[in-house]
């Protein structure tokens, strides 16, 4: 690939494929979280531990302190799961070989480390943002829920004070083209492998999230048809609009 091709974008492309897989995982998985602070807080808690040990072992020239989130991990999951629940959390086993894979590339070449913080803290940014929104959505329109579901604590970890999303993004694009620009062929391409290798281990720990039971598919659908019909009232509401101004 060319050299003119921004590594970022270069990474991108290079996952394009698993990268729809891992989203369409994560729809399916964490559809439920949209109203079930259960399934929220067990997504949540399968990643404290991956975004902790980068922010333990990554540089802050790779990794700023203004994207760092292990603090709002810890504050959103006090909340969700009470005090004490550090104390109480094993990691799964999917995700202890996550971090033992961590370890093995960091001690093969730590640079490969910031394949994980890009894609992950992107996904943040990106993705992360519209999940918290559409949660947050969700559990607005749903009739079953209790009334203190209201609250807009426990969403720490997709707040970034004193930081648009935008100038985040750009920053850690910046960090990895920067990056890309100086290293050799083979670095690159391993860079390349451990992109994919991402979402990989991302779709592993992933799977180990529960739904919930099925005394709630009732609220699933109740709030999908309400989204779609808000959908289809707009839809018919445009077409009406762009039919009078076509008279």
């Amino acid at each position: 690939m060319a050299q003119t091709v921004p590594f970022s974008k270069q990474m991108r492309l290079a996952t394009r494929d698993i990268h729809s897989v891992s989203d369409a995982l994560v729809n399916a998985k964490l559809a439920f979280a949209l109203y079930d602070s259960r399934v929220w807080a067990e997504g949540l808690l399968i990643f404290y531990d991956i975004f902790k040990h980068l922010e333990q072992h990554v540089p802050h020239d790779f990794l700023p302190p203004e994207i760092h989130r292990t603090a709002q991990f810890e504050q959103d999951l006090r909340f969700f799961l009470g005090d004490g629940w550090l104390e109480r959390h094993t990691p799964k086993p999917e995700v202890r070989a996550y971090l033992n894979h961590l370890h093995e590339i960091e001690q093969e070449n730590a640079n490969l480390l910031l394949a994980y913080v890009y894609h992950l803290y992107m996904g943040l940014l990106s993705g992360g943002q519209i999940l918290q929104k559409r949660r947050s959505l969700g559990r607005r329109i749903n009739p079953f829920r209790s009334a203190d579901t209201a609250t807009v604590e426990g969403a720490a970890l997709t707040t970034f004070e004193n930081h648009s999303i935008y100038e985040l993004k750009q920053h850690l694009r910046k960090i990895v083209d920067e990056f890309g620009a100086r290293i050799d062929d083979e670095t690159r391409q391993r860079m390349l492998e451990e992109s994919r290798k991402v979402f990989e281990l991302n779709n592993t720990i992933i799977k180990t999230v529960e739904g919930v039971g099925s005394a709630n598919v009732r609220t699933v659908l109740y709030v999908g048809m309400v989204i779609a019909a808000l959908i289809m009232a707009q839809y018919i509401l445009r077409n009406n609009v762009d039919s009078k101004q076509d008279r």
